[in-house]
């Protein structure tokens, strides 16, 4: 069984990620389930993980509840993988050893490629047809209740954080006997049209690229149908050529960059070229078993300082959200800053602390600028912690 959601037309919004929910039988849970609502972080990290981040040091305050952490690589690499392929693998075992009877995750949609499309996977060697990246919106969770209908009671959802916080706040009325969460980071996603667009910008034949990703070395690797590659440092992308609606506001002021919530998070920022691995409670680290042996694992290393990179990027923030042009670094500069920023910028964790302080800063600036009201409701308490070391203090209301 290979169950793909229909894609109709999602309700409409402002901050709305069309997880899924609004599409269900019961659309009015949005209202308790909803990231962008009012999100209750210590209550759903407490039931899902048995216990509340840590609020000293400088991984948990940053990355929630950890129980391990790993630099990981899948051996070998899985053809059409975004990275190795760790996520459809785990995806993979737990289908394969019976611990579930199916996954929850998305695909590739027929006719693009770069769409995500919901899936319902039953057999582990279909895992394969969901690896690599999609960009866009997707109602994951339209497909529970047609699983649970199906008779899936032990399930793996994969999701984004978006989708996992939702999924994590209806956890207690789904009446499951098993459900393994594996999130993914989220990476300032936009619609998958928005994406088209962005892609045109980088190259005169999109239709070719099959691959894009942020390195942690401050370039975008494209690769194409012909196979070729090529690598574009940050400072030289097309940004300040998007249109000012590109990142829609939800993606602006996510506030779960990480995927908290999960039971395991596979990413790359902490990596330095290889995956990272964030294992939060038991059931992530049982999953993690089912595939240790044929993973690369060492503990993730930290160098660089973050401070100047943040304030640099938060002072180009509150220039934006207030109305003002970016300051631009000029054309023959970039180059050189290019080729510097690798060598100097903040490396492994240290990069994965830069992004979560820019996320961070970006979520309450644009809330502050777009819906001010929803400040008080929308950020927990340890991403105003992130914020405080820049200047960026809760004001009267806020908190």
């Amino acid at each position: 069984m290979n169950l793909i959601a229909a894609q109709d037309e999602a309700p409409h919004r402002k901050l709305c990620t069309d997880c899924g929910v609004s599409r269900t039988d019961d659309p009015g849970r949005c209202g308790y389930a909803c990231q962008f609502i009012n999100p209750d972080y210590p209550r759903l990290e407490q039931r899902a993980h048995g216990r509340l981040r840590g609020t000293e040091g400088d991984i948990e305050p940053f990355f929630g509840v950890i129980e391990e952490m790993h630099q990981a690589a899948l051996k070998p690499a899985r053809q059409g993988a975004q990275w190795t392929g760790i996520t459809t693998r785990l995806g993979e075992a737990l289908l394969a050893s019976g611990e579930v009877t199916a996954v929850l995750c998305v695909g590739p949609d027929p006719e693009d490629k770069w769409r995500p499309v919901p899936r319902l996977i039953t057999a582990a060697e279909d895992m394969a047809t969901c690896r690599g990246m999609r960009m866009g919106y997707a109602p994951l969770l339209e497909l529970l209740e047609p699983a649970i209908a199906a008779g899936h009671k032990r399930l793996a959802v994969i999701g984004i954080p978006c989708q996992i916080y939702a999924l994590r706040a209806l956890e207690p009325e789904l009446a499951l006997e098993h459900l393994v969460v594996i999130g993914t980071p989220c990476s300032d996603n936009t619609t998958t049209e928005n994406f088209h667009e962005f892609l045109s910008l980088l190259d005169d034949n999109p239709e070719q690229i099959n691959y894009l990703e942020f390195m942690p070395d401050f370039h975008v690797e494209l690769r194409y149908e012909t196979g070729s590659k090529r690598r574009i440092p940050f400072l030289q992308l097309p940004i300040a050529d998007l249109r000012d609606d590109f990142f829609p506001l939800t993606c602006s002021t996510c506030v779960d960059y990480v995927n908290t919530l999960s039971d395991i998070t596979v990413g790359y920022m902490g990596g330095r070229g290889e995956q990272w691995l964030l294992v939060r409670n038991q059931r992530g680290k049982a999953a993690l078993e089912h595939i240790q042996s044929e993973l690369s694992l060492t503990p993730p290393t930290s160098s660089g300082k973050r401070y100047s990179a943040v304030k640099g990027f938060i002072e180009n923030t509150r220039r934006a959200t207030g109305g003002l042009p970016l300051r631009k670094m000029p054309q023959w500069l970039r180059p050189i800053v290019g080729k510097i920023m690798p060598l100097t910028g903040p490396k492994g964790l240290e990069f994965a602390r830069t992004r979560l302080e820019m996320k961070a800063a970006e979520s309450i600036l644009h809330l502050r600028r777009a819906a001010p009201k929803r400040l008080r409701t929308m950020i927990p308490e340890h991403v105003w912690k992130l914020a405080e070391p820049y200047g960026i203090n809760a004001q009267e209301d806020e908190r």
